[in-house]
């Protein structure tokens, strides 16, 4: 193997490294201010401010992993129609289909997590015991693993549909 064809393997595999942002609201120091709904945080060193934007936690994610799985077909399609990035009319095609099976899937799937979720939670907080709930949590950690295995197919079969220059100009361009 060439040793270019190595390094675009692994700048490759760096596509779906996430840099982590801090998402527990602390008390801002130069403003005295709380990190409230508002999610934002702003500093002030030397004169100049700056303000950080906060990512909430999506807690009502129907996935096992929360955090650190790409979005990859949502990149893609936002980068369908860029010129550099050269998807042919065929690609497009089986990757909508990767998209709707994707789609299909999770929105059958999540209702019924989330009302299992609201069922634990209710129990819990009504005094239902731990092994009354049991077969709740059991059946929603099921549901979690399947919908993370439907994006996990998912990530599969769109790389497989990419190119490795396609793969590249999406870590390139990740940030867009």
């Amino acid at each position: 193997m060439k040793k270019t064809t190595i390094m675009m393997l692994a700048s490759a595999t760096m596509l779906f490294a996430v840099p982590t942002v801090e998402t527990t609201p602390q008390a801002d120091t130069t403003t005295n201010q709380g990190m409230g709904k508002g999610m934002a945080k702003t500093s002030c060193k030397q004169g100049k401010c700056k303000t950080k934007r906060i990512k909430r936690k999506n807690t009502n994610s129907p996935f096992l992993i929360q955090k650190g799985l790409p979005h990859l077909s949502k990149i893609v399609m936002q980068n369908a129609n860029d010129k550099s990035f050269a998807l042919t009319s065929e690609q497009k095609e089986e990757l909508k289909k990767v998209q709707t099976e994707t789609k299909s899937s999770i929105a059958k799937t999540t209702p019924k997590i989330r009302q299992l979720r609201r069922e634990i939670i209710k129990g819990s907080t009504s005094g239902t015991s731990a092994m009354e709930l049991k077969s709740s949590v059991e059946k929603l950690a099921v549901l979690q693993a399947y919908a993370t295995m439907v994006q996990l197919k998912c990530i599969e079969e769109t790389k497989k549909i990419l190119t490795k220059d396609q793969l590249l100009y999406l870590l390139a361009n990740k940030r867009k």
